[in-house]
C-alpha cells in the first residue's frame, strides 16, 4: 500500500486528535494512529478507549488498506520537516513503514490494524445541531467546576439537561456550581447525560475559530460529535447527577453590584496573605463599601482593601474561598457582576449584571466560616 500526502496537511490532523492519546494505554496499541485508506481519502483515528477522534484528509493513492502508525515518532518527524509531499510505503504483511522525502527515508514498525479496537456508533439516539462558538462557550463557562474526585464520578463531568425549550449545562464540585443555560439550544424533548471532562477538553480544544454547526448525537451510552473532516466519539457517564437545583437558594435578597475586573484584581492581591490550606478571605459590606481582607497567623501576613460597590441590603461579613472567587470570576465576561447573599452561613451567588439574550449564567459558591479576627 502507498499513498501521498502533504506533510503540513497531515501533520495539522494529526494534531487536531493526538491529544486523546495516553502514555500508558490500557492497549498497548492505543500508542498509535489507526490509518485506513478508501477511495484517496485517508482517515486518521485516535483513542483510549473511553474517547475516540477520527479525521479524515484527501491523498493520492492507488490501493486501500490499513496500518496502526506509532503516533509519537511519526509526530516527531513530521513537526521537522518543511512542507513538502511525504511517501508512504506500507507492507502490510509485515507493518513496516517507510516515509520518503525531499530530506531522506525514515522507517517505522507498525502495527495490525485489525488489533486497534472497533470505534462504537450512536444508534437509536437524539440530535441536535448547535454552533461551534455556542459550544465551545458553554464547555468554558462549566469545565472549570468539574471535580477532580473519581469516587464521585458523575461530578468528574459536566451535566447537560435538554429540553424542548432551553439546555442547562451544569458543573460542579461540591463547594462550587455552575449552570450555564442557553435558550437557543433545544432538543425535541427532555434528555439528561453527563460528559467526561476529558472528552470536552479535547472537543473545545478541536473546536474551530470560524463558527461552524456541529451535529450532536447521543444514546444511553455515548456521545457523538461531528463538524468539518472531525469526528469525536466519547463514552458517557453511566451515574446519576447530584439533585443540583436543590442546592441554589431562592431569597438571597442582598445584593451587592460591583466591577468583576476590579473586585477579581483586589482578590487576587489579597489572597497572597490567606492561609495557604484554606484561602480564607473575608467578605464585609457595609453601606456602598466591600472591605476584602485576609491573614496568615503562622507567618504574621495580613492585608485588606476598600472597593465601592452598589448595596441593597443589610450590612453582611462572609467568609470564601479566595481560589474559588477568581476562578469564577475570571470565566465571567460581563464589566459588572452581582453577588446575591443571605447569610454568612449559606451559599452566594454570582451572576453577571449584563445579560445576554440567549444565554443565562449563574455560579454558587459555598461559604467557609470565618476565622476571629478582625
Amino acid at each position: 500500500m502507498k499513498f501521498i500526502v502533504s506533510s503540513k496537511a497531515l501533520l495539522n490532523e494529526l494534531n487536531k486528535i493526538n491529544g486523546v492519546i495516553t502514555t500508558n494505554p490500557v492497549v498497548p496499541i492505543l500508542e498509535n494512529f489507526l490509518f485506513e485508506i478508501e477511495d484517496g481519502k485517508l482517515t486518521v483515528t485516535a483513542s483510549d478507549l473511553q474517547t475516540s477522534i477520527i479525521t479524515e484528509l484527501d491523498v493520492e493513492a492507488r490501493e486501500d488498506g490499513s496500518i496502526a502508525v506509532p503516533s509519537k515518532i511519526l509526530l516527531d518527524t513530521l513537526r521537522e520537516l518543511p512542507e513538502q509531499p511525504v511517501t508512504f510505503s506500507i507492507d502490510q504483511e509485515h507493518y513496516s513503514i517507510e516515509l520518503s522525502s525531499d530530506n531522506g527515508r525514515y522507517k517505522l514498525a507498525g502495527e495490525n490494524a485489525s488489533d486497534f479496537p472497533k470505534i462504537p456508533e450512536v444508534t437509536e439516539g437524539f440530535s441536535l445541531d448547535i454552533s461551534s462558538g455556542v459550544l465551545a462557550r458553554a464547555i468554558s463557562n462549566t469545565i472549570f467546576a468539574t471535580s477532580n474526585d473519581e469516587l464521585r464520578l458523575a461530578m468528574t463531568g459536566v451535566f447537560l439537561q435538554l429540553s424542548e425549550t432551553h439546555t442547562n449545562f451544569v458543573a460542579t464540585d461540591g463547594h462550587r456550581l455552575v449552570r450555564y443555560r442557553r435558550v437557543d439550544v433545544a432538543a425535541d424533548g427532555d434528555h439528561e447525560i453527563i460528559i467526561p471532562r476529558k472528552a470536552l477538553n479535547l472537543l473545545k480544544a478541536s473546536l474551530p475559530s470560524e463558527n461552524t454547526n456541529v451535529t450532536v448525537e447521543f444514546n444511553n451510552a455515548n456521545a457523538f460529535f461531528h463538524f468539518e473532516n472531525l469526528r469525536m466519539i466519547c463514552r458517557l457517564i453511566d451515574e446519576k447527577y447530584p439533585d443540583y437545583e436543590n442546592v441554589i437558594p431562592l431569597n438571597n435578597d442582598n445584593h451587592m453590584t460591583i466591577n468583576r475586573l476590579e473586585f477579581l484584581s483586589s482578590l487576587k492581591r489579597i489572597a497572597n496573605y490567606a492561609n495557604k490550606s484554606t484561602n480564607q478571605v473575608r467578605l464585609k459590606i457595609t453601606g456602598s463599601e466591600l472591605q476584602i481582607s485576609a491573614e496568615d497567623l503562622d507567618f504574621s501576613n495580613e492585608a485588606n482593601e476598600r472597593l465601592s460597590c452598589i448595596h441593597d441590603g443589610e450590612d453582611l461579613e462572609i467568609g470564601f474561598n479566595a481560589k474559588l472567587l477568581i476562578e469564577m470570576l475570571h470565566n465571567m465576561e460581563s464589566e459588572d457582576v452581582v453577588l446575591q447573599l443571605s447569610e454568612p452561613n449559606r451559599a452566594g451567588l454570582i451572576v453577571p449584571k449584563e445579560k445576554n439574550e440567549n444565554e443565562d449564567i449563574l455560579m454558587l459558591v459555598m461559604p467557609v466560616m470565618l476565622s476571629n479576627y478582625v
